[in-house]
C-alpha cells in the first residue's frame, strides 16, 4: 500500500524531494503540492497531483496521509502545528523553526498529542559513512570521545542571498546535530571566532570557527567556510582516549596526468549526500505509514535552534554563551 504525501514548498529542495519520491523510492505517491508561487507549484506537481492554494488546504486534504515541508523557514511553525493538529506525520526540512519559543510550541503540541509525528531533515544521520563512524564510537573500543572536528566547506554561495548570519543560523545546525548524535551528548555552551575574512566572500563573515562545549566535557571544533572555491568538502574526525576515527574521503576515480595525481570532489550537497537523502526518506516512509516518526525529532530541532541562537550571541559578545535546555520530555527519550 502506497503512502500518499503532500509537499509544501516546491523550490530547489522541494523539487529534488518530489523527484526522489516519484522516481527513486517505492511505497509513496505525491498526491498534492503547494507553493506561494502557484506557477512553480503547477510546474513541479507530478501527473495527477492536486495543487492546493494554501498549506492549510493541503494539510486538510483527506487524501494526504503525510506531509513534507520544504517551505521558507519562518513558515514552518504554522505548518508543523497544522500537521500535528491533523495527526499527520510530517517531514520538515531544516531549520525546524527559527526561534526557541517556536520550537517549544512544536514540542508542547506534539507532547500533548501523545505520539511523535515530526521528523527534521538532518540527513547526515542517514549517511553510511557517518553511521559507521558512530558505530565505532558507540562500541567504546577507542574509549571516551574527547574532541570532534567537523569541517563544512562550500565552494560558493549566492551573492546577495546569503548573509553573514547564515553560517551560524543555517549551516551550523547540521554540524551541531551530527555532533550531538555522534557523541550522544548535548551542547552546553558555544564560542565563535572570526579569523581574517576570505576575499572570495567580499563582505560576508567567512570563514568562522565555532567551539561547542558538550555536557560530558568533550569539545567540538566546527569550521564553516562557504566560499572555499574548490568544491563541497565535508569532514569529521573524533579523537578518543585510545585512538582516532574519521570519515573517509568520498570514493572517486583517481586521475594521473601531467598535473599530478588527483580525485574529484563533490560539487554540492546534492551530490555528496544523495544516498543519505534517499535513505532518510526510505525510513521516514516506513514510519509515516505507521502513523509516527522515528528519525531526528522535534527535540533535535529544538536543540539545533538553541545552538544557532547561542552562536549568534557569541559572535557579537566574543564570549562563551550558555545553552540552556528544558527538561527532556519522555516522548523523546
Amino acid at each position: 500500500m502506497s503512502l500518499n504525501v503532500g509537499v509544501i514548498g516546491t523550490g530547489m529542495i522541494g523539487q529534488d524531494h518530489i523527484r526522489r519520491l516519484t522516481r527513486v523510492l517505492s511505497g509513496v505517491t505525491v498526491v498534492a503540492v503547494n507553493d506561494m508561487d502557484q506557477a512553480r507549484a503547477q510546474a513541479a506537481a507530478p501527473a495527477g497531483a492536486k495543487v492546493h492554494p494554501t498549506p492549510d488546504a493541503l494539510v486538510a486534504d483527506p487524501d494526504v496521509q503525510a506531509v513534507v515541508i520544504c517551505s521558507w523557514g519562518p513558515a514552518h511553525e504554522e505548518q508543523l502545528l497544522a500537521c500535528i493538529a491533523a495527526g499527520k506525520p510530517v517531514f520538515c526540512e531544516k531549520p525546524m523553526v527559527t526561534s526557541e519559543a517556536a520550537a517549544l510550541r512544536i514540542i508542547e503540541a506534539e507532547v500533548a498529542f501523545g505520539r511523535r509525528l515530526v521528523q527534521v531533515g538532518f540527513m547526515r544521520r542517514f549517511d553510511a559513512d557517518y553511521r559507521r563512524l558512530k558505530a565505532v564510537i558507540d562500541t567504546g573500543t577507542l574509549g571516551a570521545p574527547l574532541m570532534y572536528y567537523s569541517k563544512h566547506r562550500n565552494a560558493s554561495v549566492p551573492e546577495g542571498l546569503y548573509t553573514s548570519d547564515m553560517p551560524l543560523n543555517d549551516t551550523l545546525v547540521h554540524d551541531a546535530d551530527i555532533s550531538r548524535w555522534l557523541l550522544s551528548d548535548e551542547v552546553t555552551g558555544v564560542e565563535v571566532r572570526v579569523p581574517r575574512r576570505s576575499s572570495r566572500g567580499k563582505d560576508l563573515r567567512d570563514p568562522v570557527l565555532v567551539l561547542l562545549h558538550m555536557a560530558s566535557g568533550a569539545l567540538v571544533d566546527v569550521e564553516i567556510s562557504v566560499n572555499i572555491g574548490y568544491g563541497y568538502d565535508i569532514r569529521g574526525e573524533v579523537s578518543c582516549e585510545a585512538g582516532v576515527a574519521a570519515l573517509p574521503n568520498r570514493p572517486a576515480a583517481v586521475v594521473t596526468d601531467a598535473h599530478g595525481i588527483r580525485q574529484a570532489i563533490p560539487e554540492d550537497w546534492r551530490e555528496r549526500f544523495i544516498e543519505a537523502y534517499d535513505q532518510e526518506f526510505r525510513e521516514w516512509i516506513v514510519a509515516a505509514g505507521q502513523g509516527t516518526a522515528t528519525g531526528p525529532s522535534a527535540w533535535d530541532g529544538y536543540a539545533a535552534t538553541l545552538v544557532a541562537d547561542a552562536a549568534l550571541r557569541a559572535v557579537d559578545s566574543g564570549r562563551l554563551e550558555a545553552v540552556g535546555m528544558i527538561a527532556k520530555p519522555a516522548l523523546y527519550s
